[in-house]
């Protein structure tokens, strides 16, 4: 099912509005994440998760490069976000549940950040795009 033109529309306002600070606030989803679903941090033992360190601004940058791949790819997102589902599901076996909770994270951190755009249409967009890029993430996983 693709995701409706006023969807898309509405989330690619967002992450215009965003700019440059799409990683920060990637980041923070990451932290939100890591703090509040412990079990998470398995993935990551090898990085710093320390509030702020370099390592998790590191990463929360991929997060942030790779949904704005997605919202750039959104006809065709498994074959945009194959080599991540790829390194996700068969080399790191990440559980796709880690991808929901990443996702709810995210929503949280943009709700605290944008509390005058986030309006139910907004959280409802948002969660159907990234719903669409946790299926094409877990794809592998079925």
């Amino acid at each position: 099912m693709a995701l409706a033109a006023a969807d898309r529309a509405t989330v690619r306002a967002l992450w215009k509005k965003m700019g440059s600070n799409v990683g920060v606030y990637a980041t923070e989803a990451l932290e939100r994440m890591f703090l509040g679903f412990p079990s998470t941090t398995t993935y990551f033992l090898h990085l710093d998760l320390s509030l702020g360190s370099a390592q998790v601004k590191a990463h929360g940058q991929k997060v942030a490069d790779a949904l704005t791949l997605a919202l750039e790819h959104l006809e065709d997102l498994p074959r945009a976000l194959s080599a991540l589902r790829h390194r996700h599901v068969r080399e790191l076996r990440v559980d796709p549940a880690s991808f929901q909770l990443l996702a709810h994270c995210l929503l949280v951190t943009l709700a605290r950040h944008f509390p005058g755009d986030f309006s139910p249409t907004l959280q409802a967009s948002l969660v159907k795009f990234l719903s669409h890029v946790i299926s094409a993430l877990a794809s592998d996983c079925r």
